[in-house]
């Protein structure tokens, strides 16, 4: 089982540990034909790609797009949902650098930096960590996530049901709906073997398998997803950069 791309990956400009070029590199020694460099959103306190390096980024793979045209460099961003009301944390002249926008929750892009948006943050940090999350909660972060998806156009969303806890079957069906991608995520592992199941029996969904690598050796790593998919049987056809034979 091999994979054509690797679209979520992440570099010293967020709070990965090799550059750019590195995580090029490693894509080429790993025979991948894509490589996306999508660091953490600016909403994201103490990690998040801060915004005046945003320009900085597009222009370094400008140049090594020249340097490296045995493969396709791609420049996204994995954006954070920060409200209730679906909204990410780029603005809307920023879009135009990234050639695709992924999304997801983290629990370092609190909720609306007010009191209420702190309490929703660490409310899902507890719901996914130490009691059992409430409807409310997954109501409210389902609602979100639809609503981003509406509202924006989202390749792929991040790691689903890791940092909030959500109703996956109704997110599946907004996917479904928006053209949206969930992506089998290699280092969270976010969705289970039931997850998995369910979802393709109920929903009409496409995935993508990422590495989410922090490191340029994590680079084109799918073994945890690989095992997830064989185990499942999940029908390959729904996965969008697998390697056609």
């Amino acid at each position: 089982m091999e994979f054509n791309s690797d679209l979520h990956t992440h570099t010293v400009f967020s709070h990965g540990r090799g550059s750019i070029e590195d995580n090029v590199k490693a894509a080429i020694a790993k025979g991948l034909s894509t490589i996306g460099i999508s660091d953490h959103g600016p909403g994201h306190i103490g990690f998040g790609v801060p915004r005046k390096k945003i320009a900085a980024m597009k222009a370094e793979i400008q140049r090594l797009r020249n340097e490296y045209k045995e493969i396709e460099i791609l420049l996204g961003v994995e954006a954070n949902i920060i409200s209730p009301a679906g909204i990410l944390d780029i603005k809307q002249n920023e879009f135009e650098y990234f050639d695709f926008v992924c999304a997801g929750w983290h629990y370092g892009a609190f909720d609306g930096m007010t009191p209420a948006g702190i309490v929703r943050t660490l409310g899902n940090f507890a719901a996914s960590t130490v009691i059992k999350p409430n409807i409310r909660q997954i109501q409210r972060n389902t609602d979100a996530i639809i609503r981003a998806l509406e509202t924006y156009d989202i390749m792929f969303l991040t790691h689903p049901g890791d940092s909030a806890p959500i109703d996956l079957l109704a997110v599946a069906a907004a996917c479904s709906k928006t053209n949206t991608l969930m992506e089998i995520n290699n280092h969270h592992m976010s969705l289970s073997r039931e997850d998995i199941i369910t979802l393709t029996n109920f929903a009409d969904i496409r995935f993508i398998v990422n590495s989410d690598a922090h490191s340029p050796k994590r680079i084109g790593d799918f073994s945890n997803a690989i095992s997830l998919i064989i185990e499942t049987g999940l029908d390959t056809a729904r996965i969008v950069n697998l390697k056609t034979q």
